[in-house]
């Protein structure tokens, strides 16, 4: 009997977890295989792994091959494990040192020549190793720049398996043949690149602007309606501009959705908020994720921390929309298929744009509109109460009369718009400290009854005995009436406070 033992590391979603995979060589037909809940794409390593060990010189056994995978109950998928499998069934036929594998994981898809392929996912990976104490990894040499991102680890690099034998004390006799084409998985849409833009370079729209800035202050929902053409995609693209810049936290959550998507490579690692907009045509897997097996992540997710925007929303499918009840509630997805729920983070700031009908050209005198009044309803029939209530505010974005100078005001700029976001957020974390909430939106209803003055409460129980709010809209009023004076350096808000923030949550969108 000869038994190899080599170590990997799975992912649910984000949450990873570690694979012992031992590899049993016994007597009988030759037959290899995999067990463990593998998904196709991991039962399919049997003929990579085969191929690949044979061009790095090693003489597959011609026997039965068996290699499990624990903890048995948890679903193994991806091609990340190739490398591992390979050498679990090396080490069982001592053509590595069984010894030399012990307390490292090994990380990396294998190509039919034995090339060692990058992988997605390897940062929140290589985070649980390191929380976890595991500090020996070998990787893709293709994940490079993804590795050195996390310090303290003792990472390996190869490109061939040929390479991994050697590293671990065995002789192997490979070829390396140059891979040119990207072989990176793709399953994923690439997310929407931030656009280059300044606030100031949205021509008026003054209040609309300001409107964004405590939006962007306290984390606020927003919808924004107004005629086609008047600036409501280019305030959304630049709303990422003037949001705080993301701590280091929130900048390895980021970093770690992008590299499970496959998309670390494309946007990095940075400070800024990310930022998506689908196309009003997605579906309600592309929008809170959805696959076979187990669940993958959607525009929900990749927005974490930063900025969804839907445009023309009302032009998405009601169950599109309905779909964002939960994450909007909760701040999370819970993505439920047969292997399994897998469980997102989707804690982002949702902004909604749309024109006042389907033509576009319902305001003002309506003369230029040729919508009935059958079509307008049920336009806006698609944002139901439920969404809506959900929406901390309303913004009418109405036309410009004129367009003046060609010198852009200082004062719209999106850098100075931001200082007054970061202010006004550093007021929110300090006074949330003990709680750890880092803006308004987030604060709990009980903390907002309890320290809003009783003064501004009698306003909006006043809206509220009024049926102008519901309950869920008054405490999003309380959250507005906090963020506002924050941005006016106060401590409490007052009676304009409230009145400002009612006048921002109740505006009629049709």
């Amino acid at each position: 009997m000869a038994l190899g033992t080599a170590l990997s590391v799975g992912l649910v979603g984000l949450k990873a977890f570690m694979i012992q995979l031992q590899a049993f060589i016994s007597p009988g037909l030759p037959f290899f295989s995999i067990i463990g809940l593998p998904d196709a794409s991991l039962s399919e390593a049997r003929e990579r792994v085969k191929s690949a060990c044979t061009a790095s010189g090693f003489k597959w056994p011609q026997t039965r091959v068996t290699v499990n995978m624990s903890p048995a109950s948890m679903p193994k998928r991806g091609s990340s494990h190739d490398l591992a499998i390979a050498a679990s069934v090396l080490s069982a036929s001592e053509f590595i040192e069984p010894d030399a594998l012990d307390n490292t994981v090994l990380l990396g898809e294998l190509n039919l020549d034995g090339t060692v392929l990058p992988i997605n996912g390897l940062l929140p990976i290589m985070l649980h190793m390191k929380e976890h104490g595991m500090n020996r990894v070998v990787v893709p040499r293709a994940n490079r720049d993804e590795a050195e991102l996390i310090d303290g680890l003792d990472v390996m690099y190869v490109s061939h398996l040929g390479e991994l034998i050697e590293l671990f004390g065995g002789r192997a006799n490979y070829t390396v043949h140059e891979i040119h084409v990207d072989t990176r998985r793709r399953d994923l849409p690439e997310g929407n690149l931030l656009p280059v833009g300044d606030m100031n370079e949205v021509v008026g729209q003054h209040d609309a602007k300001e409107a964004l800035k405590i939006a962007a202050a306290g984390g606020h929902h927003v919808l924004m309606t107004g005629p086609p053409g008047m600036g409501k995609t280019m305030l959304a693209s630049r709303f990422p501009g003037i949001l705080a810049p993301l701590n280091q936290q929130q900048q390895f959550e980021v970093a770690s959705i992008r590299s499970l998507c496959g998309q670390l490579g494309t946007h990095g690692i940075d400070s800024m908020p990310p930022f998506e907009a689908p196309h009003h045509t997605a579906s309600v897997a592309s929008l809170v994720g959805g696959g076979t097996g187990l669940g993958e992540p959607g525009s929900v997710t990749r927005a974490h921390h930063g900025v969804l925007f839907l445009d023309e929303a009302p032009e998405f499918a009601p169950r599109v929309l309905q779909s964002l009840r939960e994450p909007l509630e909760a701040g999370y997805v819970a993505v439920s298929r047969s292997r399994g729920t897998t469980i997102f983070p989707a804690q982002f700031q949702l902004i909604m744009a749309a024109n006042p009908c389907p033509c576009g050209y319902g305001y003002g005198t309506g003369e230029r509109c040729t919508c009935r009044e059958r079509d307008r309803i049920r336009y806006f029939s698609r944002l139901s109460g439920p969404i809506l209530d959900r929406v901390d505010m309303q913004l009418q974005v109405c036309p410009v009369s004129h367009i003046g100078s060609r010198q852009l005001p200082e004062g719209d700029s999106s850098e100075r718009i931001r200082q007054q976001v970061i202010a006004a957020r550093s007021m929110a974390v300090e006074r949330f400290r003990s709680f750890g909430w880092t803006s308004n939106a987030q604060a709990a209803g009980s903390w907002l009854r309890e320290h809003t003055p009783h003064r501004v409460l009698a306003v909006v129980n006043q809206a509220l005995s009024s049926y102008q709010i519901s309950l869920r809209g008054a405490y999003r009023v309380m959250k507005l009436s906090w963020t506002i004076c924050d941005l006016d350096g106060r401590t409490s808000p007052n009676l304009d406070d409230v009145d400002r923030a009612l006048s921002l949550r109740t505006t009629e969108v049709n």
